[in-house]
C-alpha cells in the first residue's frame, strides 16, 4: 500500500511540475505535453510492478458500467467536436462580436454582457470549449481597446468554471461522477441549478467588487471590424449541437447510452458536412482544423489517471480514505475537500479518486453533488486544478498576457471561498 501511495503521489506532483513549466518534448513541427507522459508513465509502473495486476485493470477498463472511461471519453470527445466545429465556423466568435459592440464605451457594460454570453455558452457545450474560444479574443480586443484584459480574463474563466455545473454535459467531471451514481440528464439538472444559480450570482458580484475601480475607465475605442460566420455551416453545427443535447437530455427515457447519442451526432456532422463540401467543391477546412484542435491528450490522460487510481483501490487506500471523510456533514466535508484535491491534483484524478471512495461511503447523493461542485469551483484556486485552467494558462502565456500563478491563486481564492460557500448552501438547500 505504501509503495502504491507514494507512486501516485509522485506521479502526481511531477504532472503538476510539467504543467506549471510547460514541458514538452518537440519533434520538428510536432509537440507532445509531458504532463499526461507523466501520467501514463506512472500507470506503466504500477501495471508492471504488479501494485495493480492487469487482469484488474482490462476488468476495470472494460466493465460494462456507466462510469467505463472508454464510453467517457467518447461522450467527452464527442461533445467536444461538435462545439469546436461550430466554433470553426465562425459561431462564438460572432456573438462574443455582437456583445462587445452593444457595450458601447462603459467597461461595466462589456463586464455584464460578456458574462452573461459566456455563462449561456458554457451552460449548453463545455468550459474547456469556451475558455479556448474565449480567451484569445478578449486579449485581442481588450489590446485594441487599451484596456487592462485581467478582469475580462478572470470573468470569462470564473464564469465558464462556474456554470459548468448546470448540465452534466458541462464538464467531463460531471459526467465522471453524475454516471458514477447512475444520475439521469434531469436527475442532475433538478439538483444542480440552484447551487449553479447562486455561485453564478455570488461569483459574479465578488469579481465586480474585486474590480470596480478599473471597470470604471471608460473604453477607449472598440473594434469595429465584423467578425466572418460561414452560415450554411453554422446552422449545420447548430442543429447538430442542440438536437444532440436534446436527445441526450431524454435519453434515460428511451434507454439511450449518452455515449452513443453523442458519438451517432459527431458522425452525422462530419458525414453531413463532407456531402456539402463535396456539392460546393470546397476544400474541407473546418473539419480538419477541428480534428487538430481537439483534445486528443485527454484520452491517455484519463486513462492513465484512471489505471493510477484503480491501483489505489486496489490496495485500499481509497476504502480507507471514505473512512476518514466518513461524518454527518457529507456536503460540507466533500466539498471542501475535493475543492482542495482539485488544486493540487487536477480535477480529473480528483473525480476518478473521489468516484472510488463515494463507492464506500454511505452518503453517497449528497457527497457526489458535492463533489461534482468542487471539481468544478476547484478549477479556481490554481492553474492545475483543471484542464481548463491549464489551457487558459498556456493561452494567456501566449498572448502575453502577465498573469502569475501567485496572482492567478489570489484572485482565485478570494472568489472561490464565497462562490464555493453558496453553492454547498445551495445543495444543503435543495437535498
Amino acid at each position: 500500500m505504501t509503495a502504491c501511495i507514494i507512486t501516485f503521489s509522485l506521479t502526481c506532483v511531477a504532472m503538476i511540475a510539467c504543467v506549471l513549466t510547460g514541458a514538452e518534448i518537440k519533434i520538428k513541427n510536432f509537440r507532445l505535453p509531458l504532463y499526461f507522459t507523466v501520467t501514463l508513465l506512472g500507470a506503466i509502473i504500477m501495471l508492471i510492478s504488479g501494485m495493480l495486476p492487469v487482469s484488474f485493470a482490462l476488468e476495470s477498463l472494460l466493465s460494462d458500467s456507466s462510469v467505463n472511461p472508454l464510453k467517457i471519453l467518447v461522450l467527452f470527445l464527442s461533445m467536444t467536436v461538435l462545439s469546436i466545429f461550430l466554433d470553426e465556423t465562425g459561431f462564438f466568435s460572432y456573438l462574443a462580436d455582437v456583445a462587445l459592440k452593444k457595450s458601447g464605451k462603459s467597461q461595466i457594460k462589456l463586464f455584464i454582457i460578456l458574462y452573461v454570453v459566456v455563462s449561456l455558452l458554457t451552460s449548453f457545450t463545455s468550459n474547456d470549449i469556451v475558455i479556448l474560444t474565449f480567451t484569445p479574443f478578449i486579449c485581442y480586443f481588450c489590446r485594441r481597446a487599451n484596456v487592462n484584459p485581467l478582469p475580462y480574463l478572470i470573468e470569462e474563466f470564473v464564469a465558464a468554471n462556474t456554470f459548468s455545473m448546470l448540465l452534466v454535459i458541462g464538464n467531463p467531471t460531471n459526467i465522471y461522477l453524475a454516471l458514477s451514481q447512475e444520475l439521469t440528464f434531469f436527475g442532475y439538472l433538478a439538483i444542480m441549478w440552484l447551487p449553479t444559480l447562486l455561485a453564478g450570482m455570488v461569483a459574479f458580484f465578488v469579481m465586480l467588487a474585486l474590480f470596480y475601480k478599473q471597470l470604471k475607465l471608460p473604453l477607449e475605442r472598440t473594434s469595429d471590424k465584423s467578425v466572418p460566420i460561414d452560415k450554411p455551416l453554422a446552422v449545420i453545427g447548430g442543429i447538430h449541437l442542440v438536437a444532440c443535447t436534446l436527445l441526450l437530455s431524454v435519453s434515460d427515457f428511451f434507454s439511450l447510452p449518452m455515449w452513443g447519442i453523442s458519438l451517432a451526432f459527431a458522425l452525422s456532422l462530419f458525414i453531413t458536412v463532407t456531402a456539402y463540401k463535396l456539392v460546393k467543391r470546397e476544400p474541407f477546412l473546418e473539419l480538419s482544423s477541428t480534428l487538430k484542435r481537439a483534445p486528443w491528450g485527454f484520452i491517455p490522460f484519463l486513462l492513465s489517471m484512471f489505471l493510477l487510481v484503480c491501483a489505489l483501490e486496489y490496495n485500499g487506500v481509497t476504502k480507507i480514505l471514505a473512512g476518514l471523510l466518513s461524518n454527518e456533514l457529507p456536503i460540507l466535508t466533500y466539498g471542501a475537500i475535493s475543492t482542495l484535491f482539485c488544486s493540487f491534483v487536477n480535477n480529473i484524478p480528483m473525480s476518478v479518486l473521489f468516484a472510488s471512495v463515494l463507492s464506500f461511503s454511505s452518503l453517497q447523493r449528497a457527497a457526489v453533488f458535492a463533489c461534482i461542485v468542487g471539481s468544478n469551483l476547484g478549477a479556481f484556486l490554481t492553474p492545475v486544478g483543471a484542464l481548463a485552467g491549464i489551457m487558459f494558462s498556456n493561452i494567456v502565456k501566449t498572448q502575453n498576457v502577465k498573469l502569475s500563478f501567485a496572482r492567478f491563486t489570489l484572485y482565485g481564492t478570494v472568489i472561490a471561498l464565497p462562490t464555493l460557500a453558496f453553492a454547498l448552501l445551495g445543495l444543503y438547500i435543495i437535498l
